[in-house]
């Protein structure tokens, strides 16, 4: 297993966020988190990221515990994620919003980079160059030089994705990455997660609302009912697990079937 999750509990005052959550990811495999407003989702994200500390539990990362690490300390890690809400700099270019992604593989001083000394200007020149391969890679290409602020919403979404990817993330957390979407979006966007399973093998945990999109891309489904977990398995066995019906997919479930 990549990822393990060990009775992880998270309390905000009165209010309990999770509540003995246990879950393990395989390496390549694309794993979904599932449930309502408020089941939790994001409060696993935002622990496996590093910014809330859980009260109990574990989180590894191929054996090492990462519960107490540090954001960058987890990013370093390789560690990446896809926000649901777009988090680009509207007046960079794609290209250069795709160049912050090399930002933690780096390896120079303030000094080297303000005089462009040979070790930072090779480094920035390898960032480019592997920043030009995600851009082939999500077909970015054209838009290259465009201001981000210029975009549709799709693409924007698509830009998030590829900064992500440049990290050369082991584990990528997919926050809702079509939420907002129109069709034709949530079908490029689909395609792009299937690319990155097939030719990068990228480990990923995808939390979203679109139950079509889940049923059909995921391996497994992790179900959260207000920080419980009520079902984990293949999309099929969640598709007919009646607590999860009744909770949440009802008519959704058997449209994807």
């Amino acid at each position: 297993m990549m990822l393990e999750v060990n009775d992880l509990s998270l309390r905000f005052g009165g209010t309990q966020a999770l509540d003995g959550v246990s879950f393990a990811v395989e390496k390549s495999e694309l794993f979904a988190i599932i449930g309502p407003n408020g089941a939790g989702k994001t409060s696993i994200f935002n622990c496996l990221s590093g910014v809330y500390r859980p009260q109990s539990g574990a989180i590894l990362l191929d054996g090492t515990r990462i519960t107490a690490t540090r954001p960058d300390g987890i990013a370093r890690l390789g560690v990446a994620r896809m926000f649901q809400n777009i988090e680009l700099f509207d007046n960079l270019t794609v290209l250069d919003n795709i160049m912050l992604g090399r930002h933690i593989h780096l390896r120079y001083s303030a000094l080297e980079a303000a005089l462009r000394l040979g070790r930072a200007r090779r480094a920035e020149l390898a960032a480019r160059r592997f920043a030009e391969e995600i851009l082939d890679f999500l077909d970015l290409q054209a838009v290259r030089r465009h201001p981000v602020g210029m975009l549709p919403y799709g693409m924007k979404k698509r830009v998030e994705l590829a900064r992500a990817l440049a990290m050369e993330p082991r584990l990528l957390l997919l926050d809702e990455p079509v939420a907002g979407m129109n069709t034709e979006e949530t079908e490029d966007m689909a395609r792009a997660i299937l690319d990155i399973r097939a030719e990068l093998s990228t480990t990923m945990i995808m939390v979203e609302h679109d139950m079509r999109l889940v049923m059909d891309l995921a391996d497994r489904v992790l179900v959260l009912d207000f920080g419980r977990r009520i079902a984990l398995g293949t999309p099929r066995e969640v598709q007919q697990d009646e607590a999860v019906l009744r909770a949440y997919l009802g008519g959704a479930a058997e449209e994807a079937t």
